[in-house]
């Protein structure tokens, strides 16, 4: 195992284009309630957190914004795992825009927190920076996704739900009378649902969409006001948060557990995981943001990797159905944002070969390379959704697969 790096970084550029928001909007929303009269009074009744809360979310690093909000705890396993290390050749350099940099410089230049990569289950780098440390516990952003599809093809397994039943079936409370009512959890999980929430990354008006999502302090409410749709489901791609939203609803109400409760018996424990890991809620005691928002260690996201690179199994143990990881490492019929897409998980072009990725805007990735059997984990405070081709194609190479040309 490598010696933990530490190097000194400043915030890269933002761009949007899926997968989330943009912090940059929040300040101009402190800034409105601020010159607003009673502006506690404000947020309390627009269901968002106080003026100190949005400042200190604007002020905060991607990496590090699970602290500030309420949470779930997922306690360390009780029979946790720790991966071998192995002095494996490190790779010195990797493909960078029409060029080659060192993987040190590719480290900084994408505002690199922690990076794990395994093969066949040993660790052969790990590195950190900006403070972080083995121990220390990062923001998954959109990757969470991944995890609820996780936890979804578990209930299927058990035989709790199936793809073909409606939301509204399920959780008869959003039954809306239109054709919001024939979203199914296919649907929900391909992105093909056309839930009538945009995925807002303007910065000037973060009051509507994914970003107001993310702030509310009353997500089930949220949900309630967004019941229409903007094409008929399960006829397109579509990229939308609130898809996600939806299943952790659905799992929660067929299973009588909070989402956090959910993952950490079905998923951390069995996984080995070696640290507690926390999942943020919209308010105390309130809703998962299933969406986003669990927080772990770099390894704990590593274990999650092997888990699905393993074909669901954690020793002698099936943990979640080998049928749903060939689901998910199947591309579905529609793409998402000209990627293959399937269940929550990314199936990026230009591979050699079947590889697929959790990934998360401001650079969080659980990569996984059946072929090499390589898991690669970045957790990152990078742009919202920068250079996520070129950042898969250098996981690649980590992996012992140089990518095509495009």
């Amino acid at each position: 195992m490598s010696e933990p790096v530490t190097t000194t970084v400043r915030p890269g550029p933002t761009r949007s284009r899926r997968r989330g928001w943009r912090r940059a909007g929040i300040g101009l929303l402190i800034v409105i309630i601020l010159l607003a009269g009673g502006s506690f009074v404000a947020t309390r009744l627009a269901h968002l957190p106080s003026p100190v809360s949005l400042a200190k979310i604007q002020y905060t690093a991607p990496s590090r914004q699970g602290d500030l909000f309420a949470s779930r705890t997922l306690p360390a396993s009780t029979h946790p795992i720790a991966f071998p290390a192995v002095g494996a050749a490190r790779v010195t350099d990797v493909p960078w825009k029409g060029r080659r940099i060192s993987l040190d410089d590719f480290l900084s230049t994408t505002h690199t927190r922690a990076l794990v990569v395994l093969r066949d289950g040993e660790v052969t780098e790990e590195w950190y920076a900006g403070g972080a440390m083995p121990d220390t516990r990062m923001s998954s952003w959109s990757v969470a996704k991944s995890v609820i599809s996780l936890l979804i093809g578990q209930a299927i397994g058990r035989g709790d739900l199936t793809e073909d039943d409606r939301l509204v079936d399920l959780v008869p409370s959003l039954r809306s009378g239109n054709a919001y009512d024939d979203i199914t959890v296919r649907d929900l999980l391909d992105m093909t649902a056309g839930v009538a929430v945009s995925e807002n990354y303007n910065e000037y008006w973060p009051f509507t969409g994914t970003a107001r999502m993310f702030l509310t302090t009353d997500l089930p409410g949220f949900v309630r006001d967004h019941r229409s749709v903007t094409f008929t489901p399960g006829s397109k791609g579509d990229y939308l948060s609130v898809n996600t939203q939806l299943l952790g609803m659905i799992l929660s109400a067929v299973e009588k557990k909070p989402v956090a409760d959910l993952a950490a018996q079905w998923l951390w424990d069995p996984i080995g995981a070696e640290h507690s890991a926390t999942w943020n809620l919209d308010t105390a005691g309130g809703t998962e943001k299933s969406f986003c928002c669990l927080n772990a260690t770099a390894l704990d996201f590593a274990h999650l990797g092997q888990l699905v690179l393993d074909q669901g199994r954690v020793g002698s143990t099936q943990v979640v159905p080998a049928t749903w990881i060939q689901r998910i490492s199947t591309p579905a019929a529609h793409a998402v944002d000209d990627w293959g897409y399937s269940a929550q998980w990314w199936h990026p072009p230009h591979g050699r070969s079947a590889d697929y990725s959790a990934i998360g805007i401001y650079g969080q990735y659980i990569y996984v390379n059946p072929t090499t059997r390589t898991v690669a984990v970045k957790l990152s405070d990078h742009g919202t959704e920068q250079d996520e081709q070129e950042t898969i194609d250098v996981l690649r190479t980590l992996a012992g697969e140089e990518p095509t040309t495009p």
